[in-house]
């Protein structure tokens, strides 16, 4: 699985296990996504995920690099996605 595949993968995860917001996004936190089963069986290098997707907007959560444990109750925010211009 590529980078791009990776992020895509995360995207449904986090719909999968967060809170949807009245804003669009998505909220989890990182406790329950790396202690998820699933999430575990398809990603081998979640941490690094995660800052592929930060790096591309597509979430954001505080600080860079997610430890098991410490950063357990960190949210991760999955952003709505841009909305679409009219033309």
């Amino acid at each position: 699985m590529n980078v791009e595949e990776e992020v895509g993968k995360l995207r449904e995860e986090i719909q999968r296990l967060g809170q949807k917001q009245p804003d669009g996004s998505c909220k989890v936190t990182f406790g329950v996504l790396f202690n998820d089963d699933r999430c575990a069986n398809i990603f081998e290098a979640l941490v690094g995920t995660l800052r592929a997707a930060k790096k591309r907007k597509i979430v954001t959560y505080d600080g860079e690099l997610l430890l098991q444990g410490v950063h357990d109750n960190v949210e991760i925010t999955l952003l709505p996605p841009p909305a679409v211009a009219a033309a």
